[in-house]
């Protein structure tokens, strides 16, 4: 497995998103378990989750206990894994989602989330989507407190502008270390926060990197190019996506979703998908 940067902590290409192990739709336990570690086998080791990845509501952090028991029960290997968590944003158990960026809560809610993972500290915690109620200075301002405490290892951003990147940065002294925003085939509007982070050194990790859960499947019959080039190579269309937006920039690592081992397996192998020039160009311009 390739690697990439966080922070200077080296993790793999590709990381694993566990959102769809938790929502809507979700497969037992047992299979979840089961694509957890099937990613630990392809060599991941970065898995992305957050607080709000959950169904109902009184399950708040059921993706973070999901991944805590995944990884106990891994054996040998598991604690090369980083996991990456995320406050700020919520989901009341009715299928809608809010924002609570007050700086108190972003700090209890890291807390919390700390002892669902079972950690002393989390490996990367990221401020989950900007709450227009509250300064974003102050939101970000609870990361910075919450490194200074030792609760937290690195922090990031999540669903952030250029502006806000910046802001972030400077909050945080030049302690930001990744950005997860959007980006896909389909979805191409953080182009200049991709562009962004690479000037910075900082890591960009695009989730939902193929299009979402709904269109994953369909991401060659939407996209043209991408079916071309992937007959050419003789992969999946998914593969193709990942690979190109690996070669977008050294600081990209996707976070595709998954549900099923078969889902994951399959993703990770784009780290060893070398695309041409022509190639990549021709995937950016469709």
């Amino acid at each position: 497995m390739q690697h990439r940067t966080v922070g200077g902590r080296q993790v793999s290409a590709i990381g694993l998103g566990a959102m769809p192990m938790s929502i809507e739709g979700r497969p037992d336990e047992a299979r979840s378990v089961a694509t957890i570690h099937a990613a630990l086998d392809a060599g991941v080791t970065l898995i992305d989750t957050a607080d709000a990845y959950h169904r109902d509501a009184g399950e708040v952090g059921h993706s973070e206990k999901l991944i805590a028991r995944a990884l106990r029960t891994y054996g040998p290997g598991a604690d090369e894994v980083l996991v990456a968590t995320k406050g700020g944003h919520l989901r009341p158990g009715d299928g809608s989602w809010t924002q609570n960026g007050d700086p108190a809560y972003l700090k209890a809610a890291a807390k919390a989330s700390a002892q669902r993972l079972g950690v002393d500290a989390i490996g990367l915690y990221q401020f989950h989507r900007p709450d227009p109620a509250v300064p974003y200075a102050d939101s970000v301002g609870a990361l910075a407190e919450l490194l200074d405490e030792g609760v937290i290892v690195m922090a990031g951003v999540s669903n952030a502008n250029v502006e806000q990147i910046d802001l972030a940065m400077a909050v945080l002294c030049g302690r930001l270390v990744s950005v997860q925003n959007q980006f896909s085939p389909r979805f191409r509007s953080s182009q200049g926060e991709l562009e962004h982070c690479a000037r910075l050194g900082i890591a960009f990790l695009p989730w939902s990197p193929l299009g979402g859960i709904a269109n994953a499947a369909q991401l060659g019959a939407r996209h043209a190019a991408f079916e071309q080039v992937a007959r050419v190579h003789e992969v999946s269309g998914q593969q193709v996506a990942l690979a190109w937006e690996l070669a977008l920039a050294p600081v990209v690592v996707p976070i595709p979703g998954a549900s099923r081992p078969e889902s994951i397996q399959d993703s990770v192998r784009a780290v060893d998908l070398v695309l041409t020039p022509d190639e990549v160009e021709r995937l950016s311009a469709a």
